[in-house]
């Protein structure tokens, strides 16, 4: 998995190696699938571990693990120069993005708010339009909204939208989404300044590192029940979900154009639900495939190259 990661130096600049189409759907179908199932399996794990406890404590374990790897690349730290990046990652993609996550899902049922936090994607396509001058067209526009519409349809067919819905549980499910988007496009603009597998490790360890102390002070280490299938989750989720699935985000984003790259991760609450089909018996129904329709149908707008003439129809920012 590693290996793509693998840099190189020109003109004494440090720049990641670019992946080929065969690597990018790789990377990307490993991505959906391990961020999909890690929906179910983190509902099976908090049945053991209280909400605050178990996000610091899969987010500090995933960087202890890739402090291992981090440490022989310790010339390319640079802390005292860099790490501001570091801090600035940490509360938006760690502290912000699961802790909000984890404390809104106990005001708001779980389908409608991960359908809120996958607003994301269309924030992502924005804010790459108007930060990093990415290209932004009526095609585009039309796809990202489309995927959230889908992702829409999907919660709402699996139940989401029945149960109590708060205004807190709304604002801190769009918080969310705000600070995962914000992080992705920080991460895309000041990337190239740090090492990726560091910025990766240093996130996780001080965002982790600041939940576990909020939820042991919130929560308690006894309501923690240690058996072999919570065990197995939580490794799965710390090694696969955390370290390993960042890493390979942050490299599609670097490698790709940010809008693009989040486009896909509309695919992830569909597989979520199809792990809830198979392992927990929920239903598949109508609503999902036509949800699946939509997805499908806006990752091709949002990737569909637009011809020379016609490119610039909402053109580049600044």
């Amino acid at each position: 998995m590693f290996i793509f990661f693998k840099p190189f130096r020109q003109q004494g600049v440090f720049i990641m190696s670019k992946l080929s189409k065969l690597q990018s759907f790789l990377l990307i179908l490993f991505l959906v699938i391990v961020w999909g199932i890690n929906w179910p399996l983190s509902k099976f794990a908090l049945a053991y571990m209280p909400p605050v406890l178990f996000s610091g404590t899969r987010t500090l374990l995933g960087g202890l693990l890739l402090l291992v790897i981090a440490i022989p690349r310790y010339k390319k730290l640079n802390l005292g120069k860099t790490w501001p990046i570091y801090l600035i990652s940490a509360v938006v993609n760690v502290v912000l993005y699961y802790g909000l996550q984890t404390v809104g899902l106990n005001d708001l049922p779980s389908g409608l708010f991960s359908a809120i936090v996958f607003l994301q994607p269309v924030l992502v396509g924005i804010f790459s339009w108007l930060w990093l001058g990415e290209s932004m067209n009526g095609m585009k526009i039309a796809g990202l909204l489309l995927g959230f519409v889908g992702v829409g349809v999907i919660s709402s067919g699996a139940g989401g939208l029945s149960g109590h819905i708060s205004v807190e549980g709304v604002l801190l499910a769009l918080g969310s989404a705000l600070s995962w988007a914000l992080g992705t496009v920080y991460v895309k603009r000041v990337g190239p300044r740090v090492d990726p597998i560091w910025l990766v490790t240093l996130q996780l360890i001080a965002g982790g590192l600041a939940m576990t102390a909020a939820g042991s002070g919130v929560e308690s280490w006894r309501d923690v029940q240690w058996n072999p299938a919570f065990i197995a989750s939580l490794l799965f989720i710390s090694i696969f979900v955390i370290a390993i699935g960042w890493l390979v985000f942050y490299k599609l984003i670097d490698s790709g154009e940010a809008g693009k790259v989040a486009s896909y991760t509309f695919l992830i609450p569909l597989v979520a639900i199809w792990a809830g089909t198979i392992f927990l018996d929920e239903p598949f129904t109508s609503t999902l495939l036509i949800g699946l329709v939509c997805i499908v149908v806006s990752i091709y707008l949002v990737n569909r190259r637009q011809p020379a003439a016609r490119s610039g129809l909402v053109g580049k920012a600044g």
